[in-house]
């Protein structure tokens, strides 16, 4: 990645505005997981340490932009900052009140979202968030793949625009898994829906050693190489699609399993009547909710000779047990593997996490869907800011 960082400038009693990714899970106003908070410590500590004062900046959920939501406010999480770093965090309802900070000093402004023009990347709202401090850092990785004010606009008008270290790794991850991985190189992509990954899909076919798909996007998958999916979670207008990806993987060479054996239930909210059926087997009344133990012995007879592994995706309904027995027994193969392993997105995060597992992970990535870009070939936005302010 092409990009200033922190390390470049001199941050020596400036005011350094950080635009981080602290869209944390909060129930009712507490915070459930503060994994996005303690990611960005380093940063801030960074910026303290050399002199400076941190005007730092969010959002968080998606509240209806322009209207301030308490649900959605940003106050529990300055709390929760507070607590630790080991200092009091100022909150700042309006960042456009004049904000009297000092070196030394943190500062969290209220959710972006809140404020209009935000998602439309309006150029004066760019502006001013820019000009709210000397120095504009951008280490919101989870956010980078948005145009939006903070996240790209602000990176053009700012005086100065650097890469946090934060941004860095996660781009130097990315980079090392498309164009340096060890092989070979699989990948696991769960999740409902095929056409939200349709893209990362077939980018990756053209750059793995094998695939495994779970989740709905596996039952679209089972549907489109002819067996009954009862009445799961499918794309019927994606059969085609799944059809081809499979004609790419066979082309290619590239391994791409599908279940043998599955968990079925009535539905979701009928976890007592779960019950092991082998994959051709599904009845008109079933929904596929997660793989069974045949299945998680065959990924992980696949996995046995991996370099790499890559995981976006939960490959069953993992918060509701019993169908998260699939998700935790491959979690289980890749705590054991000597591959390198890589953990994307919220809800696979949130698996290994739940499983006493993510510690055992080489890398835990923050951000899920800007990753996922990243393997689709894509330029991020705040990537291509930051690489511009270097040609300006």
């Amino acid at each position: 990645m092409k990009a200033l960082s922190m390390n470049d400038v001199d941050l020596a009693g400036k005011r350094v505005v950080m635009r981080l990714d602290l869209n944390v899970p909060m129930n009712n106003g507490v915070i459930s997981s503060d994994k996005r908070i303690r990611a960005v410590l380093p940063t801030i500590r960074l910026a303290l340490d050399r002199g400076a004062c941190v005007i730092a900046l969010s959002h968080l959920g998606r509240p209806v932009e322009g209207e301030f939501d308490e649900a959605f406010s940003l106050k529990p999480v300055a709390a929760r900052l507070g607590e630790l770093l080991g200092m009091s965090v100022r909150f700042v309802a309006d960042p456009f009140a004049g904000l009297d900070i000092r070196p030394g000093e943190v500062a969290l402004c209220e959710n972006v979202r809140f404020l209009k023009g935000e998602k439309k990347n309006n150029p004066e709202l760019a502006a001013k968030l820019a000009g709210l401090g000397d120095v504009y850092v951008m280490d919101a990785f989870g956010a980078a793949h948005r145009a939006h004010a903070s996240t790209e606009g602000a990176i053009r008008a700012a005086k100065t625009a650097v890469a946090g270290p934060l941004l860095l790794a996660e781009m130097e991850a990315a980079t090392q898994v498309l164009e340096h991985p060890k092989r070979p190189l699989y990948a696991i992509v769960g999740g409902s829906k095929v056409s939200t990954k349709l893209t990362v899909l077939e980018n990756l076919l053209r750059n793995v050693d094998g695939l495994i798909v779970g989740g709905g996007i596996a039952n679209t998958f089972m549907l489109a190489s002819g067996m009954d999916m009862g009445n799961s979670l499918v794309e019927e207008e994606l059969v085609p699609d799944a059809r081809r990806l499979m004609e790419l993987a066979a082309a290619r060479g590239v391994k791409l399993p599908l279940p043998s054996d599955v968990v079925v239930a009535p539905g979701l909210d009928q976890p007592e009547k779960a019950e092991v059926k082998k994959a051709g087997e599904v009845k008109p009344g079933d929904c596929v909710l997660d793989i069974a133990e045949g299945s998680v012995q065959e990924y992980a007879a696949m996995l046995s000779d991996a370099g790499t592994i890559v995981w976006n995706g939960p490959l069953g309904a993992f918060e509701t047990k019993p169908f998260d027995q699939g998700s935790r027994g491959v979690a289980a193969v890749l705590a054991a593997s000597p591959a390198y392993t890589l953990v994307c997105g919220g809800d696979s995060i949130a698996a290994v996490e739940s499983f006493g597992l993510g510690d055992r992970m080489d890398y835990l990535s923050t951000g899920g869907g800007a990753f996922m870009e990243v393997l689709e070939g894509k330029v991020l936005p705040s990537v291509a800011a930051l690489a511009d302010r270097i040609r300006s």
